[in-house]
């Protein structure tokens, strides 16, 4: 009988230590599986010109998880801006919240896994999520912009070419010997209708006057003679 209660005590004594075997072995994979602050990590980005918080749930155990973001304000919470529940996994899965965040701007991320009366975890993502110094504005320069560079010159337009005169036909001369077209003068423009003390109408008048004495004188003679030829 004693021998039978020694290898009775012995087995139950080796059952009990294969029990704890088993449980150390059970905890440790358990240990493995729970959901951990470290397998979530967040993130500011950009969606074309608005501002975006991430927040992305590495664990493999599944373990649902609420996740809330504050804006915070010299070290207190300023306001929250939203809370999303997230079932993490080994690949990995991202919640999006839709943040128009300023540059140097300070997130808190808070993280409860688990029952809510028994959270598996309850704490912050640390550090705090700081945004980048830029904005997601479009056509916020990263770089200082450079010197706007001077426009080129506009071609002056060029001046109309001036028409060419056609050569003009010679002006024809008139033929020589052809009475000119130049007025004459008038009548009494002559010396013969001048008056004054330069003018010869008297001693002209005289010349004439005398002219017309011997012409008669001529004219009576010769009517004597003839008179005479015939008488004889």
């Amino acid at each position: 009988m004693s021998i039978s209660r020694r290898t009775a005590a012995r087995s139950v004594r080796a059952l009990g230590v294969a029990s704890a075997a088993a449980a150390l072995a059970l905890g440790v994979a358990g240990n493995a599986l729970a959901c951990d602050i470290s397998e979530f990590s967040a993130k500011a980005a950009c969606e074309g010109d608005k501002g975006v918080i991430t927040v992305t749930d590495v664990d493999a155990s599944g373990t649902p998880a609420l996740v809330s973001v504050f804006l915070e304000n010299k070290g207190s919470d300023d306001h929250k801006v939203g809370e999303q529940t997230v079932t993490g996994s080994s690949e990995g899965v991202t919640i999006t919240f839709a943040e128009d965040w300023k540059p140097n701007a300070v997130y808190r991320v808070r993280v409860l896994a688990g029952d809510t009366k028994h959270p598996i975890v309850d704490k912050d993502i640390t550090p705090n999520l700081t945004t980048p110094p830029t904005t997601c504005k479009k056509g916020t320069p990263t770089t200082p912009p450079a010197p706007p560079t001077s426009p080129a010159p506009k071609p002056s337009p060029s001046a109309p070419a001036e028409d060419t005169p056609s050569p003009s036909a010679p002006a024809s001369t008139a033929p020589a010997g052809t009475v000119s077209n130049a007025p004459s003068p008038a009548v009494g423009d002559s010396n013969l209708a001048e008056t004054g003390a330069n003018s010869n109408t008297g001693m002209i008048a005289g010349i004439a006057g005398a002219l017309v004495v011997v012409g008669g004188g001529a004219v009576f003679l010769g009517m004597r003679r003839r008179g005479a030829k015939d008488n004889g």
